[in-house]
């Protein structure tokens, strides 16, 4: 006879999360590192007594914002490697879906994250609960269905039992390389306390390793024999190289072939950029280096990318005919974007056997010393633009080479999300270390950089943690740094303030628009805000001070290393001013008719760069 467990629904998903491990180091540990939970009636009878009776084995931890406590599991799962990740349990309601805009920000970013809100009734009898929504032409419609376009996994709960496959499908999204991502299993209220029979086996220990899928024959020889004709190849590593802990077999190939590498947004860090062969960014924040060798290389080897737009720079970057572009990628949909050729396997794996395969090979020696010509020059125009500067409005790039200098990179983790900041920090910044980098560039999101480094930080609390956000991001959600300062988990923000939109402010004025409602001197206002931000961040419990300058920044940066609790530097910067050197053009569409004169030559400019596109290779 089957041996069972009677435990209330609740109580079965937190005993399962509980007997799930990985293994990292040779260690074999939890793969779920605790759960975020702000409780409401959805929740807090259910999830929350269940969670409270085993809060000494398995930790719950408390958010303000339940967003901002997404965007943390995330960010603990991304700094991880998507080894290890967090569950997050809310009420129903506006509760749970304040987690959706996270859940995008899973989704694109392939990050696998179990989202677990709580749902109406299934029973029905006390409908419509607070909080719920009616649908008067479907009655099986709830606010968490609002999770299903950005979810990998979706499932409701209306009995325990369903539990059952349910969680077991669960894992298997989370673990897997290809269909990695959020999950959730939205827990109707009354279920969450109604006991189950469970069957035993279901809570025994099981520990998930890495899945790393080999390449078919054919395409491994096709690659092979592409790469062996071509002429100026080169790299372009995504983020799928630092999930497949590809790095070191990364550089043991571009060395040993000659091939430079180019790094994406999410890719950054794949190589350390002091080398000789790292090019650096790629695209539309690109290097000039990276850029120049894309606009003539005969074949990309695009290693665990998805090849998005800023990347390619909507696929008007690489113009060169007859381009081949070689997916090495663990998901197929990745791996043939734009007519690519599929090598679909593991990262490591792939690169060990192609570098196999050929033994013997190396790039045209003429195209490694262009690359070492074009690194230098780079390296030149990105010294200029991080130097220090007496000026009264420093630029971001200024502030980053503070940043750079006075914490280095060799023990630093920036934290990055949405404005102008990525760009700057994609072409400038040069880390040194896996993991080094961290940005959310595939939703963007604003918000998530305070939040993102409570993550960062509880995945790599030995590492000193840098947030890097701007005004606008920092209002639009900040409360997890009081979150930080209640966990001990000491983080340095450094807060430019350029008084609004600037990023979007400057896109706006480069498509020929005029200066509206991005910087707040151009909205509409009876009075110009002037917020104290320092006083805010106090007021959280945070240290904070406002500096006046790149010398006072660097020397306060230095000064509060060694400070115990989250840390807010403010600096004044300048909302107009980038780094011109590298960058490319970005398909945002220019009005075809306009009453403003700034419109007619905008768009003549957009339709001549948009003659380079190319919709297939």
């Amino acid at each position: 006879m089957t041996k069972t467990i009677r435990l209330t629904a609740a109580q079965a998903v937190v005993r399962f999360m509980m007997a799930q491990k990985t293994v990292v180091e040779g260690q074999t540990v939890p793969i779920f590192a605790g759960c975020w939970a702000i409780f409401g009636h959805g929740n807090v009878a259910g999830m929350g007594e269940a969670l409270h009776g085993v809060k000494d084995a398995f930790p719950t931890f408390r958010a303000h914002n339940e967003q901002g406590m997404a965007h943390a599991a995330i960010a603990f799962a991304k700094a991880s490697f998507r080894r290890r990740f967090m569950a997050c349990t809310t009420s129903i309601g506006p509760g749970a879906l304040n987690m959706v805009t996270a859940a995008g920000v899973a989704h694109v970013n392939r990050l696998p994250v179990l989202f677990l809100p709580g749902d109406v009734f299934a029973n029905r009898l006390p409908d419509p609960v607070l909080q719920q929504i009616e649908n008067f032409g479907d009655g099986t419609v709830s606010a968490s269905d609002c999770f299903r376009p950005v979810s990998k996994y979706f499932d409701r709960i209306q009995r325990p039992e369903q539990l059952i496959p349910a969680l077991q499908r669960t894992m298997q999204v989370l673990t897997d390389p290809v269909d990695c991502g959020p999950v959730t299993l939205s827990l109707c209220q009354d279920v969450q306390a109604e006991a189950y029979d469970f069957p035993a086996a279901l809570f025994e220990e099981r520990v998930w390793n890495t899945r790393r899928p080999r390449p078919d024959e054919d395409e491994l020889a096709h690659a092979v024999s592409l790469i062996r004709a071509s002429k100026r190849p080169m790299i372009v590593a995504g983020g799928g190289v630092l999930y497949s802990e590809a790095t070191a077999d990364l550089l043991a190939f571009a060395e040993t072939h000659g091939v430079p590498v180019a790094v994406t947004q999410a890719g950054k860090s794949a190589i350390d950029e002091t080398h000789d062969l790292a090019l650096g960014s790629v695209g539309v924040t690109g290097t000039s280096a990276a850029n120049a060798l894309a606009a003539e290389a005969d074949l990309v080897l695009a290693v665990g990318t998805r090849l998005q737009d800023f990347t390619t720079g909507s696929w008007a970057l690489f113009r060169e005919e007859g381009l081949k572009v070689v997916g090495l990628n663990v998901a197929a949909y990745d791996a043939v974007k734009h007519g690519g050729v599929p090598l679909v396997a593991d990262a490591t794996v792939g690169l060990k056997l192609l570098s196999e395969g050929l033994a013997g090979w190396k790039a045209d020696a003429a195209h490694t010393s262009r690359a070492h010509a074009e690194r230098v020059t780079w390296f030149e125009a990105a010294g200029k633009a991080l130097a220090s500067s007496n000026a009264e409005l420093p630029s971001d790039a200024q502030v980053i080479g503070a940043v750079a200098r006075a914490r280095g990179t060799e023990n630093s983790i920036v934290v990055c999300a949405a404005g102008g900041l990525p760009g700057e920090l994609h072409k400038l910044w040069a880390p040194t270390q896996p993991g080094g980098y961290h940005l959310e560039y595939g939703f963007s999101c604003m918000g998530y950089e305070i939040a993102g480094g409570l993550g960062v930080k509880m995945a790599r609390p030995e590492k000193d943690v840098v947030v890097m956000v701007g005004d606008g991001s920092y209002m639009m959600l900040n409360s997890e740094l009081a979150t930080s300062v209640m966990l001990g988990q000491k983080l340095t923000v450094v807060l430019l303030d350029n008084r609004g939109y600037g990023c979007i402010n400057r896109l706006q004025m480069a498509c020929g628009g005029a200066n509206f409602n991005n910087l707040l001197v151009d909205c509409r206002q009876e009075v110009v805000p002037e917020i104290d931000f320092v006083a805010h961040a106090k007021a959280m419990g945070a240290l904070a001070e406002k500096v006046s300058s790149i010398a006072d920044l660097e020397a306060a940066l230095e000064r509060t290393r060694a400070n115990n609790r989250s840390t807010v530097i403010l600096i004044d910067t300048h909302p107009l001013i980038t780094t011109e050197a590298g960058g490319h053009w970005w398909d945002v569409a220019v009005p075809e008719v306009s009453d403003r004169a700034e419109i007619a030559p905008a768009r003549e400019r957009y339709e001549k760069n948009r003659a380079f596109q190319r919709a297939i290779n």
